[in-house]
């Protein structure tokens, strides 16, 4: 089987650093040109990037297998998925979309943790920065939302690290600028009540990423 390689989209980051013209001309070399490849790859990022409902508590990857693009990864919401694949449809040159992105289990149980983890991470001095608000809406969550609402009603605009919970587990995805800041957001994440465990998977903007 051919080998897909997988890019990385955090919200509004557009985390294409992985990949140079020379890995994208290999990877596609009986398919679209290199030109053609590269414009696919940032069109596909601007439109998942893009989606009104593509949030912190979703991480979409994708890869490129012949003329298909191949997405993957974790939405909260049945919705996304359908949206995301819809989006890289319609990108010219793209004959067709395998779509792999897991839905996350619908539980309130998971949405508190989700809002719990979300208050830590980014009501945290040095990590306000991460996000849009500076952690207002950290501090300004609902009631309704900590209960287990957030899902449905996710804090708004560009965070830099992505949470995704599922049955309890949590998983830490996206860049930020060096290795204190990956620890200090896995020690405020193993910190909020209730997640069974927390894989921190955070890497530092522009270090080398291991391929799968």
């Amino acid at each position: 089987m051919a080998r897909i390689k997988y890019f990385l989209l955090a919200a509004a980051l557009l985390a294409f650093t992985a990949a140079t013209p020379l890995t994208l001309a290999q990877a596609a070399s009986s398919t679209w040109s290199q030109e053609d490849t590269v414009r696919i790859v940032k069109d596909v990022q601007k439109q998942i990037v893009g989606l009104p409902n593509y949030a912190v508590f979703d991480w979409i990857t994708f890869g490129i297998h012949g003329k298909t693009v191949v997405l993957k990864g974790y939405v909260s919401r049945p919705t996304l998925k359908d949206d995301a694949g819809r989006a890289v449809k319609n990108i010219k040159g793209v004959e067709g979309v395998d779509n792999e992105i897991e839905v996350l289990p619908n539980s309130p149980n998971d949405d508190r943790i989700r809002a719990a983890v979300y208050n830590r991470i980014y009501t945290a001095p040095s990590l306000r920065m991460y996000n849009a608000n500076q952690g207002r809406l950290g501090r300004g969550l609902s009631v309704a939302r900590m209960a287990g609402g957030i899902t449905a009603d996710p804090p708004l605009g560009y965070h830099a690290i992505h949470i995704i919970v599922k049955n309890g587990n949590v998983t830490l995805f996206g860049a930020v600028n060096n290795s204190g800041d990956v620890a200090v957001a896995g020690m405020q994440a193993n910190s909020a009540p209730g997640a069974f465990s927390i894989d921190n998977r955070l890497v530092v903007a522009g270090a080398s990423r291991k391929e799968k």
